[in-house]
């Protein structure tokens, strides 16, 4: 049987949909919690009853969008299959990091980190940091049991996230007219992959 969603739940969601499309389409100086309220079809007092302020928002809207993609599904229990776990998460992080939400968040920090530090400080922590933490764990699991040798596991961490933008990425940072296939970007991801899995074997 099928749990349904209580109200407050629902409501909850609502809230982040219409944050999360506003602060991307409007930027987050243009973007006001009554906005958010009206495009959420609730009252600003229910907006305020479940995040205490527009910062606390933007940030739960970028974590919302990081769940929503499953970037974090992996199990930290049975990792003894890691090129097909690593792959997973390297295909859900890259259509994270080049979904049109993650690149309009990522103009917005750059355009308004003089008028606005905050907002940039705020996406770090609920985008890039939680996910260097994840992989992190990851890491740690994967030398525990004896799967990989990782003596420093943050260090892994991020040399596979970086390595992991990969070219489709830069494409899209700097809005090139060429795009890479996804046939070819799924191809670069197995290899480093693999190269990583080489880079850290036992």
């Amino acid at each position: 049987m099928v749990k349904k969603r209580s109200k407050n739940e629902a409501k909850r969601q609502q809230i982040l949909n219409a944050a999360i499309q506003l602060f991307t389409e409007q930027g987050f100086a243009a973007t006001s919690m009554e906005l958010i309220a009206k495009n959420a079809d609730v009252s600003k007092q229910t907006v305020y009853s479940h995040f205490g302020n527009k910062d606390e928002l933007f940030s739960a809207s970028i974590e919302n969008k990081c769940e929503s993609l499953h970037i974090f599904d992996f199990s930290l229990n049975d990792l003894t299959d890691p090129h097909t776990t690593l792959f997973n998460f390297a295909k859900a992080f890259t259509e994270f990091i080049t979904s049109k939400e993650a690149c309009a968040v990522h103009k917005i920090c750059v355009f308004e980190s003089t008028a606005y530090p905050q907002v940039s400080d705020l996406f770090y922590r609920a985008g890039p940091l939680r996910l260097t933490k994840e992989v992190t764990l990851l890491m740690e699991g994967l030398h525990q049991q004896k799967i990989l040798c990782i003596e420093n596991p943050k260090h892994a961490a991020l040399q596979f996230l970086h390595m992991m933008k990969g070219e489709l990425w830069m494409q899209i940072e700097f809005n090139t007219k060429e795009r890479i296939s996804s046939d070819e970007v799924d191809e670069y991801l197995r290899d480093s992959v693999a190269f990583f899995i080489r880079g850290y074997s036992f």
